[in-house]
């Protein structure tokens, strides 16, 4: 392996792993819940839909809402 094949490749990684950081701050920021919404939690409600849940897939076994 020559240096510049490390460098390449170093700089490589170093791209992947702040893309991914930045990534992640993007998704958390995007799906991020307010204050009010904080203190509840997922529940499923009598007619079988999801209430509290920002995501498009759901949780099989949460609990049944009150």
């Amino acid at each position: 392996m020559t240096q510049r094949e490390l460098v390449l490749g170093s700089a490589t990684f170093l791209v992947v792993i702040v893309a991914g950081f930045f990534s992640a701050v993007a998704v958390d920021r995007h799906y991020a819940v307010d204050a009010t919404q904080a203190s509840s939690t997922a529940c499923v409600t009598s007619d079988g839909s999801w209430k509290n849940w920002v995501w498009a897939n759901v949780p099989a076994l949460s609990p049944k809402c009150e």
